[in-house]
């Protein structure tokens, strides 16, 4: 993983803006003052004219962007997702979800590998806000080349939708051919021992811990799950059929995201042994993104050490 190339998703959102700019006319961003952080910047400086910055108020921003969609327009409303799901979750709830507006959101700097910033903007609760949204779909892609598919996705689909972007570089683990569709997951390695279930910036951590498994004689099957809402119940239920035991990993709440959606599901459809891997009730803190990671067990040997854990029960 060391010898791949990195690029934090939020960069991989300001250049698929930019990318698709010319196939969709009617692509307008709006930014909350934050284009530099968010990258939004980079289609801003090739399309000034299609990009609107509504100051620091987020709400208003997404109100703007619902009345823009209401005239044909695919607005994406960008800024941290502290502020997208958290200031302005009223907005994004009234205006963009209960007329189910054409609005895509991208909240960036999520989670806790925003670092330094510490617990205030460290959103960990987002992923929970949005999926209990009626008709959001919610997207949180693992690389680069599945961030560029999820906007090229959204570009797509009609309806509300919100994508989570990290700040921290992560390896780019798909292929440039690989093929997104939304509410569809992947396998990225077969195994038949026990399932594990990642999403974002947790899917290489995931991959790791399943090498380490590998040397304890553990087959593990890792599932990248980049579409929370609507999720993938076949491949997940498929998938626990085969191997009876399942661990979900994000660098989210246990509470209400991807380890939440998967219980639902296989609690009704396929009850199966959990163990969810998260942050447990708790708010971040100050420090270096990889060392809070770290801290957090969130990092490949973290996630394995607690896989291991649950497995020796």
């Amino acid at each position: 993983m060391s010898e791949v190339k990195k690029i934090a998703t939020r960069e991989s959102y300001g250049n698929a803006l930019r990318e698709y700019a010319e196939e969709y006319p009617n692509l307008v961003v709006l930014d909350a003052d934050l284009a530099g952080a968010t990258k939004t910047g980079i289609f801003k400086a090739a399309y000034p004219d299609r990009f609107f910055d509504c100051g620091i108020a987020e709400g208003n921003m997404m109100a703007i962007a619902a009345g823009l969609a209401a005239t044909g327009m695919i607005p994406f409303a960008s800024t941290f997702a502290m502020f997208a799901a958290g200031r302005a979750y009223e907005q994004v709830r009234n205006s963009i979800g209960y007329p189910h507006m054409n609005v895509k959101i991208g909240a960036t700097h999520a989670g806790l590998s925003v670092g330094e910033d510490g617990a205030s903007h460290q959103c960990l609760e987002d992923l929970a806000l949005m999926r209990v949204i009626p008709g959001m779909t919610v997207m949180n892609p693992a690389d680069d080349i599945e961030a560029k598919a999820a906007v090229k996705a959204a570009l797509d689909y009609v309806g509300p939708v919100y994508i989570r972007f990290g700040r921290l570089a992560v390896p780019v683990i798909h292929d440039a051919d690989y093929k997104f569709e939304i509410g569809k997951g992947e396998i990225l390695r077969e195994g038949k021992d026990v399932t594990i279930v990642a999403t974002g910036l947790e899917v290489e951590p995931a991959l790791i811990a399943a090498e380490n498994l590998k040397n304890d004689g553990v087959d593990a099957e890792v599932i990248n799950i980049c579409t929370i809402k609507p999720i993938d119940e076949e491949l997940l239920i498929a998938s626990a059929k085969k191997t009876g035991k399942v661990v979900t990993v994000e660098e989210h709440s246990v509470i209400g995201g991807l380890g939440g959606a998967v219980a639902e599901v296989l609690s009704e459809k396929m009850p199966t042994p959990m163990k969810r891997i998260g942050v447990y009730d708790t708010f971040g803190e100050s420090g270096p993104a990889l060392e809070v990671l770290h801290k957090y067990e969130l990092d490949g040997e973290g996630v394995y050490k607690q896989i291991k854990a649950y497995l020796g029960k």
